[in-house]
């Protein structure tokens, strides 16, 4: 039974998809009109770890990402530049893809842009005029008329006598009421734009998601996300603007969930507050972020929060995260060295028990917490997909995957043939939980301790030739077991040893 946060009620609630089986998502994408920074990327990585789990489910899952490609940030970013909207748009969402490739987000199944879907956004603002939620201007401006929404407020949770007391809204006589908002904006000098029935302009910012969600997953959808910052006034104003249009208070999204800020000391991460971003320099979009720490890294440490709490988003707690992602590395090289044990058939000795218990083995026992931990971990994605209380289950089958290891390196443990098979089921175990989270899907790093001084290498490069020397010494003496066992060791700990024609040779892993 899944249950979610939904922003409407404010309260958890039993999620019952629409049509059974198949779950419907919106997700706010980006104005494309620079690089996106570490807040911006947060959303995405959180609704990629949601949709992955809905489909282990066996959910059929449906996911339309928007890019805002028409926009005041973006005409004014051509202009300064002296190139087309389009050129700036097109730019950005390329770099927008190669920074979400990088984090392991998988693509949408569809990103509509507000440029390619002109005709339905006109459409509904049309309809809006008709039912009179919407006014036209004697420019050509269309605003939609909040007075004409009684429930207007509901999903932020605010009355509108309140909001007109206390609101920073820029002062337009031409508007029938303070709060009422853009639907169409008539052309002005420089700026693109697309003929309508009143006149030539281009849409307002809120009308657009309504248009693309209702075109994409029809006048009801499980779920419509985004930062928090979008509760008001953005989401809002596509509840008032779709239902109108619609004419049904149930239509349009069913749960509405929303993640915090990412923050810095304390300060939301935003490319508006100027002093973040100096403050931040080299170090604040996910390009910048990813030259100095893996994607993977970067994607755990987005998921180890709750979506709904605030982030705090620093180098310190890349680098813990970094440390962190190295214990969740070593237990997929131990899985990964025990399963190739297995197929290279060292796990053959048999016993003589007919009736030999899985219990009795300690792989038995291995899989045993294996198998609750899967439980756990999908029950804190089942409560409001907590990412941040899933991964702690992983990370405490690490460490048993390294107790067991380091135990079967030492020569502690026996291993019999059945053992195989629950070792083998282990590691079906551990990749289901990351494919979840969203990790070990690029190159694994070995774990390794940080880069010591001069001094501390030449130390080891000393102490490496001894351990060599007296592992020659055992397969001199033809003792392989204290040999392999050397062998085995070093590698556990991230060092390879070879042995070749001109003497063995060591690397790091």
């Amino acid at each position: 039974m899944i249950k979610v946060f939904n922003t409407m009620s404010r309260s958890k609630e039993i999620f019952k998809p629409l049509k059974k089986d198949e779950v419907s998502i919106y997700c706010c994408g980006v104005t494309p009109y620079n690089a996106p920074h570490i807040g911006n990327a947060r959303p995405f990585v959180i609704w990629d770890a949601i949709r992955r789990f809905f489909k282990k489910l066996g959910y059929k899952v449906r996911y339309i990402q928007n890019f805002t490609d028409v926009d005041d940030k973006i005409i004014n970013a051509a202009n300064e530049k002296g190139v087309t909207w389009k050129e700036i748009s097109e730019k950005y969402i390329d770099v927008y893809f190669k920074s979400m490739d990088a984090l392991n987000v998988r693509r949408a199944d569809f990103y509509p842009k507000v440029s390619e879907t002109m005709d339905d956004i006109i459409k509904m603002i049309q309809g809006l005029v008709d039912k009179n939620f919407a006014y036209v201007l004697d420019n050509g401006d269309v605003f939609y008329s909040i007075e004409q929404n009684k429930n207007y407020g509901k999903l932020s949770d605010r009355k509108l006598s309140e909001m007109l007391a206390g609101a920073r809204v820029e002062v337009d006589k031409r508007k029938h009421n303070p709060m009422d908002f853009a639907l169409w904006k008539s052309a002005k000098p420089g700026e693109p734009y697309w003929e309508s029935p009143w006149g030539k302009g281009r849409p307002g910012w809120h009308i657009e998601c309504s248009a693309m969600s209702l075109k994409y997953l029809g006048e009801k959808f499980d779920f419509h996300g985004g930062g928090s910052d979008l509760i008001f006034p953005h989401h809002e104003n596509e509840i008032a603007q779709s239902q109108a249009f619609l004419g049904d208070e149930n239509s349009f999204a069913q749960y509405w969930l929303h993640n915090g800020f990412i923050t810095n000391g304390n300060e939301k991460v935003s490319k508006s507050n100027e002093e973040m971003v100096k403050k931040n320099k080299g170090f604040f979009t996910v390009e910048e972020v990813l030259t100095k720490y893996p994607g993977e890294v970067i994607r755990l440490l987005l998921l180890q929060t709750h979506y709904r709490n605030p982030l705090e988003f620093n180098e310190d707690r890349v680098i813990e995260t970094r440390e962190f992602f190295g214990k969740l590395a070593k237990a997929y090289w131990q899985l990964d060295d025990l399963a190739r044990k297995v197929h290279a058939g060292e796990f053959v000795k048999d016993t003589s028990e007919k009736n030999f218990a899985i219990t009795v083995s300690q792989a038995g026992g291995l899989v045993e917490v294996a198998e609750r931990l899967l439980a756990n971990f999908y029950a804190a994605m089942e409560d409001d997909f907590n990412t941040a209380l899933a991964i702690t289950h992983m990370f405490e089958l690490s460490k048993e995957i390294d107790n067991y290891y380091r135990e079967f390196a030492e020569g502690k443990i026996s291993p019999v043939k059945i053992d195989g098979d629950i070792i083998l089921r282990v590691q079906e175990i551990y990749m289901e939980m990351a494919e979840i989270i969203g990790i070990f899907e690029q190159p694994v790093p070995v774990e390794k301790e940080e880069e010591k001084s001069d001094d501390n290498s030449e130390l080891v490069e000393s102490l490496m030739k001894i351990i060599i020397s007296i592992r020659q010494d055992a397969r001199a003496a033809k003792n392989w077991a204290v040999a392999d066992k050397i062998r085995d060791e070093l590698k556990a700990a991230g060092i390879i040893v070879e042995d070749t024609p001109q003497g063995a040779v060591w690397k790091k892993a």
